[in-house]
């Protein structure tokens, strides 16, 4: 039995976003889906179309709701106050899927925008949980296309060790955490159940495809360009990040276990699940 009878997920048609729509309705929770298009959403779960950021669509969206799933998907925190207010407003409850990199001794600027989005959701005195996951395995996909073509796999710090989570063990975690007492002011670190060097992630998903992958270090022009997407501040923080993985990879915990009762799963199983594409 959960108190919660309607849960906002915003950000519903994403990777993380479909695997908690899912799993909220399993528990018995009505779900509304935000997002620009909501097309996708599955029968049964409330469409509410628009940008988190309009104050007009996140008003609707947000509309007798008990609780909320953040994700956050911008490269920075512009605008995030007016959002963690309205969430504040109409919800008891908000998980914010943040990030491993978060440091509570350090300011929230230092922290980068997930720092940023956890403190002004902090400064509302909503019943606040904090999810930071470490490396998603679905960005893997990055490399499907060289796999795919039998082409040289060119990676930024092959030798950077992460601790790569399933998307779906971090909706797990934000379906409970939603639907049960006892978590307010928890901020929980998952990741999944090994590190796995990026050369190995790039090895284990051609396995998984039954082909064979080469990988040679990207060189830091390669680097910054695959990278495009995130402008070159976002960009040049993620590539120290990586280096700083060579020496000092990401931690593995126990969280997802001991919040779910199953462990995490395993790269291999989602490099298994997502085989087709690569």
């Amino acid at each position: 039995m959960t108190d919660i009878d309607r849960a906002l997920v915003v950000g519903a048609t994403g990777n993380i976003g479909r695997h908690a729509v899912a799993l909220l309705r399993e528990r018995g929770v009505a779900v509304r889906g935000m997002a620009r298009d909501p097309a996708g959403l599955p029968a049964g779960v409330e469409p509410s179309r628009g940008d988190v950021r309009d104050p007009e669509a996140l008003g609707r969206a947000l509309a007798g709701v008990d609780a909320a799933l953040l994700i956050w998907p911008f490269p920075t925190a512009d605008g995030i106050a007016a959002v963690a207010g309205a969430l504040a407003g109409e919800a008891r409850r908000v998980a914010y899927v943040s990030a491993l990199s978060v440091r509570d001794d350090r300011p929230p600027a230092e922290s980068g925008v997930w720092g940023e989005v956890e403190d002004a959701i902090r400064r509302t005195g909503v019943a606040w949980t904090f999810l930071r996951p470490s490396g998603f395995a679905t960005n893997t996909r990055q490399w499907a296309e060289d796999i795919r073509a039998g082409r040289v796999v060119r990676v930024a710090y092959p030798e950077a060790a992460r601790s790569l989570i399933h998307e779906r063990d971090i909706a797990e975690v934000a379906a409970r955490v939603l639907t049960e007492p006892g978590h307010a002011g928890a901020a929980y670190t998952l990741t999944g159940p090994a590190t796995l060097t990026q050369a190995e992630q790039v090895r284990v998903l051609a396995a998984a495809a039954g082909r064979a992958a080469r990988v040679e270090a990207a060189t830091p022009e390669e680097a910054r360009a695959q990278l495009g997407w995130a402008g070159p501040g976002w960009a040049e923080a993620i590539l120290r990040h990586w280096a700083s993985l060579v020496d000092s990879p990401e931690p593995v915990t126990g969280t997802v276990e001991r919040l779910t009762g199953a462990p995490a799963r395993s790269f291999a199983q989602w490099a298994a699940e997502h085989a087709a594409e690569f």
